[in-house]
């Protein structure tokens, strides 16, 4: 069992910056794949980046490619999304998710994930 608790959400200017933060419970953060997806009204929770276990593969989502950066810190049980150059379009809540694995794979759908956080604000405003 994983409990997630997400922090760092805001209101920011376009072309401003956010890092959001992950953290996790338990003793074996390490076996897990995590990622971050997020949420805006009336649309489907959409996957934004992922992580293997170790931290040496990453993945991202074509709309957040070259602007957001996922990283980990296994020693501190937390998991990190560096957003950059932020547009209004990112605006949503944000979830990170954990997914146990036997691979050190990345996971990027949403049924991949077995825990996910409550979410937190982002906005941006133009």
């Amino acid at each position: 069992q994983v409990q997630l608790v997400e922090s760092g959400g805001g209101l920011v200017q376009a072309g401003g910056s956010l890092r959001l933060s992950c953290a996790a419970s338990g003793r074996t953060f390490s076996s897990y794949a995590m990622g971050w997806f997020r949420q805006a009204p009336g649309k489907e929770r959409e996957f934004v980046a992922a992580i293997s276990w170790s931290g040496g593969s990453t993945y991202y989502a074509d709309s957040v490619k070259g602007r957001f950066t996922i990283s980990r810190d296994n020693a501190r049980n937390t998991v990190y999304l560096q957003m950059n150059s932020l547009k209004p379009e990112d605006t949503a809540v944000y979830y990170c998710a954990a997914a146990p694995t036997r691979v050190p794979a990345v996971v990027t759908t949403v049924a991949g994930y077995n825990y996910w956080g409550q979410g937190t604000q982002v906005t941006v405003s133009s």
